[in-house]
């Protein structure tokens, strides 16, 4: 068996990214003393890890399920020319061919060879991490409808342009208030299916007995009240986007069916043996843990895998402080069409940063939003303004004494 030599220590951080589980244990199984060793299924969970931290190594197989590979690579040397990028033939099935082993073997060589290439600390911004630096170097810019500018924002931006163009499925996870859905029309605008119908279904506001014929739709007379034909939302999306939010909600009953569109882009109606052919690409989204779901019986394990072909993971604003400036001047320029934009006081700006914000960016919304009516045409918003609800700090801030409704009252 081929064995890979071991790489210094402190700079051994290997990432192996294949569906192929045969060549992924082939080469776990190589490097028992490497400190840092991860595996992806995909290129897009490769991504995720990359933006996660510093490498050395990513063996990267040609055959992705999601992605490109000669493109993906291209985008890893761009942004992180720290990182050595070795291509693998993952067609075997069985163990990896010995030409694996060795084109495995040959960029470990490299990559253990003296010191690291501009070694790249895990603490640092992304622009840093990205190898790029200067003032004509700006960061990626935003996703339509989107604002921020902090690193984990970023990483989103970055993998919605990757699969916008392509008709790749793809799984939106995030905390509710987050912009699941904002990022989904972003992907849809950047898609060649932009001038086309982004079709969006509540999987939780719609009732169970009725989300049936409301996405798949219904004939004449296929049950009581039915007096004419409807298409669906499916159906209605046909070379367009169909936005599936809260697909975590969906019914058990339900999601055989849908499965099987997915698999076969093809429909039937209630009460019809007619078969519809459908092309639209499908977005999903879920605040749920489905992996948890899965487990409990509650969603079914083939549909998480056909729905997370692609997997975009939104953080929470707490994850994102220097974005809370950013979003409040966004939302003061929105809310405040046709009038002087007001501006927030370094001590109302200090304020929305120390906050949890359990409710995320809608959250932070609703709070501008109040504040421009309290404010009521001043071109300064205080912390009075605020009106925030009493909640505990974030870590590391301390309490810096929200006025609450009553306080805000009292000042005026």
């Amino acid at each position: 068996m081929t064995t890979f030599p071991v790489t210094p220590s402190g700079t051994d951080h290997v990432l192996v990214a294949s569906p192929n589980a045969a060549l992924r244990r082939r080469i776990l199984n190589s490097l028992p003393k490497v400190r840092r060793v991860e595996q992806a299924n995909g290129g897009a969970e490769a991504l995720v890890h990359l933006e996660s931290g510093a490498w050395r190594l990513l063996l990267l197989d040609r055959r992705l399920p999601d992605l490109d590979a000669e493109e993906l690579s291209q985008t890893v040397r761009d942004r992180y020319p720290a990182v050595e990028v070795v291509l693998l033939d993952g067609t075997d099935e069985g163990d990896p061919s010995e030409t694996n082993a060795a084109l495995a073997e040959d960029g470990l060589g490299r990559y253990g060879e003296g010191e690291p290439r501009d070694h790249v600390s895990e603490e640092q911004p992304w622009k840093e991490r990205s190898g790029r630096s200067g003032p004509d170097i700006a960061l990626p810019p935003a996703l339509p409808g989107m604002v921020g500018s902090s690193p984990s924002i970023q990483a989103v931006y970055h993998l919605a342009k990757l699969v916008g163009p392509r008709n790749t499925t793809v799984l939106i996870t995030g905390p509710t208030g987050s912009g699941k859905e904002v990022v989904a029309r972003a992907v849809h605008e950047l898609s060649p299916r932009a001038a086309r119908s982004f079709t969006v279904v509540n999987c939780t506001a719609i009732p169970e007995t009725l989300l049936e014929a409301e996405l798949f739709g219904y004939s004449r007379g296929a049950f009581t009240g039915a007096l004419q034909s409807y298409a669906g939302r499916i159906q209605a999306s046909h070379l367009g986007t169909l936005f599936l939010d809260e697909i975590g909600d969906m019914p058990l009953t339900l999601q055989p069916k849908l499965l099987r569109f997915l698999e076969q882009k093809e429909l039937q109606r209630l009460g019809s043996s007619q078969v519809v052919r459908v092309d639209t690409r499908v977005i999903a989204a879920t605040n749920a843990d489905l992996l948890r779901l899965v487990r409990e019986g509650r969603f079914r394990e083939d549909l998480y895998y056909r729905l997370s072909a692609f997997p975009i993971d939104l953080p929470p604003l707490s994850d994102r402080p220097d974005d809370i400036a950013l979003l409040a001047a966004h939302f003061l320029e929105r809310l405040s069409p046709g009038h002087p934009k007001p501006v927030l006081s370094e001590e109302a700006a200090a304020c929305l940063q120390a906050q949890r914000w359990p409710g995320n960016v809608r959250e932070l919304q609703n709070v501008i939003e109040r504040a421009l009516i309290m404010a009521d045409g001043a071109p300064v918003i205080g912390t009075r303004h605020l009106m925030l609800a009493k909640m505990a700090p974030r870590a590391g801030q301390t309490d810096i004494g929200t006025p609450s409704s009553g306080e805000v009252m009292r000042a005026f």
